[in-house]
Order: C-alpha cells, then sequence, then structure tokens
C-alpha cells in the first residue's frame, strides 16, 4: 500500500471516529419501529373522502439517546424534500400527520434522529430510519378515539418487544 493510500485510510478512519460519517440508516417495513432510543409507529385517519385522509406518524424519543429528530418526505427521483416536521429539539413524544394524497409524490419518508443539539444544528443526523410509502401493514380509522387508543398500544407492545430499549 502507498504512503498515499495509507493517508486516505488514517483519514477516513479519523472520520469516523468524529462522528464525521457515522450515520446509521435503518429500514423500517412493519407499521412499527422500535430501537434503542426510538419507538414509531403508524395509523391512517379516514377523512370523509379520501382527499381528507391523513396518515398519523407518532414517534417517541428517549432524551438521553435523541435530542432532535426531523421528518421528510422525498421523490426518489427528482431528490426533492419536502418537510413535514422541520429539525427541531425533540419533544419526547410527537405526531406527525400528512395528508395521505402526499406519498403520492413524496414516496420515501425518512426520521431523521439527532443524537445532540450540535448534530442537529449541523443537520447530520446519527441515525435515519426510512420508509418507502406508508406500510402496507399500516391500520385506517375512523374513530379518533380508536386510532389514539392503537397507537398507544402499538407502541407500549413494541416497548415490551425491544426488552425496554426503547422509549
Amino acid at each position: 500500500m502507498t504512503v498515499r493510500a495509507w493517508c486516505v485510510v488514517l483519514a477516513s478512519a479519523a472520520m469516523i471516529n468524529s462522528g464525521a460519517l457515522a450515520q446509521t440508516a435503518v429500514h423500517g417495513s412493519a407499521d412499527a419501529f422500535a430501537a434503542a432510543g426510538v419507538a414509531l409507529a403508524w395509523a391512517v385517519a379516514r377523512g370523509t373522502t379520501e382527499s381528507e385522509a391523513s396518515v398519523v406518524l407518532r414517534i417517541v424519543t428517549e432524551p438521553t439517546v435523541f435530542q432532535g429528530l426531523a421528518v421528510v418526505g422525498i421523490d426518489p427521483f427528482s431528490k426533492q424534500e419536502k418537510i413535514w416536521r422541520a429539525a427541531a429539539v425533540s419533544p419526547g413524544s410527537l405526531d406527525v400527520r400528512v395528508l395521505r394524497a402526499q406519498f403520492a409524490d413524496f414516496p420515501r419518508t425518512e426520521i431523521r434522529l439527532f443524537a445532540s443539539t450540535a448534530q442537529l444544528g449541523s443537520g447530520t443526523p446519527a441515525v435515519i430510519v426510512f420508509y418507502l410509502g406508508v406500510p402496507d401493514t399500516t391500520p385506517e380509522f375512523s374513530d379518533h378515539v380508536k386510532l389514539e387508543a392503537y397507537l398507544s398500544d402499538r407502541l407500549a407492545r413494541m416497548r415490551t418487544a425491544s426488552g425496554g430499549r426503547a422509549p
């Protein structure tokens, strides 16, 4: 290996150790997801017409693990982004509501999780949980009370299934 190649390897290692490249992308597939410091669940709130139906994404974070978050819809072809929840300090529990019709234009959803306020300020998340469309297993509700009960119960079950690692 040449001296130049060694320099590239050492520089890359230094960047990874400093957190500059340390980013994890996780593909979510089901209507709920849990990992250390985060749990989320999807549901659909039916409207009186299809154009009024909205997708509800409830995200719960542990502030000692993730201090900030953002939710973005992305057009996979143009890479245009639609901000559904701007990057900000995480309130601990948050519902993001998006009209279901918007997923036709922005089918990739990224939940961007920031471990620190420094990462939040730089716009570089530690973890990205991404979905390609609304999960097929996402239940639909016309009753708001049942939707709320479902999301609460689903997140509680995810916490139990993850051994308490998720908030």
